[in-house]
């Protein structure tokens, strides 16, 4: 695989930092202490968010022209044309539904707090997966 110009290796790095904030931030909303419960389904949807922008983060880097699109099916079958390790995280499928339940009135389905644990574990698993074939590449990861 040729090795991207600064530019892409830029843009590969914002998308992995926008990934982060949105688990940082579904991470944060977990430990809300108040008189209501997080709003689960928006923590899912920030862990779908990351898992998202890491996946494509790696198809950037592979300078693949990938569709605009939330489905995490989609975004791992473009990534297993360019590494074997998307199978491991077939799972990670399930979070495609959390891209539509935060975003859209009607389709707002209750979303648990195991499921919203569950999402931010999903999250870190393609997060760390991504994290680690960008390193294997050489990729100057941001902390």
């Amino acid at each position: 695989m040729k090795v991207p110009n600064e530019r892409v290796l830029h843009h590969v790095k914002q998308w992995l930092i926008h990934g982060d904030e949105d688990l940082r931030l579904a991470s944060f909303a977990m430990t809300f202490q108040g008189k209501e419960e997080p709003p689960y389904r928006l923590v899912a949807y920030h862990a779908q968010q990351c898992a998202e922008k890491y996946l494509k983060a790696f198809l950037v880097y592979c300078g693949v022209d990938f569709p605009y699109t939330h489905n995490i099916s989609i975004l791992l079958e473009l990534c297993s044309e360019h590494a074997d390790w998307p199978v491991e995280l077939q799972d990670a499928e399930q979070l495609t539904l959390y891209s539509i339940t935060a975003r859209y009135p009607g389709e707002d389905e209750e979303v648990t707090e195991s499921e919203a644990k569950r999402a931010i574990e999903l999250a870190r698993k393609v997060r760390q997966q991504v994290r680690t074939a960008l390193k294997q590449l050489g990729v100057d990861l941001p902390e």
